[in-house]
């Protein structure tokens, strides 16, 4: 790799950033509002932060994440809230606490 070559790669990292979020929950009505709330957070943030929402259903998942009630949201690989549907402003700030 020439000297360049490092440059090249910071530049097109610098300022990016993702976060994966994990909404836990079988077919529920509590888990797909969760999901939707989600979205709906992930939405609202700035484009240069890639926010990547994902549904997941595996109860074996759930277990190895300590999540024994659904719905779950997990942020960044912590679990956030259990049990529960957290509103739109509740989980945006939960994502910025995470930056």
């Amino acid at each position: 790799m020439g000297p360049l070559a490092g440059l090249t790669r910071l530049d097109f990292s610098k300022g990016h950033q993702v976060v994966k979020i994990e909404v836990l929950g079988t077919r529920c009505q509590r888990c797909d509002q969760l999901y939707a709330n989600a979205l709906t957070a992930a939405a609202d943030f700035d484009h240069s932060l890639e926010i990547e929402v994902q549904k997941i259903g595996d109860v074996n998942y759930f277990m190895t994440k300590g999540v024994f009630m659904t719905p779950g949201l997990v942020i960044a690989g912590k679990v956030i809230s259990v049990g529960k549907v957290l509103a739109v402003e509740e989980i945006k700030a939960k994502i910025q606490e995470q930056l």
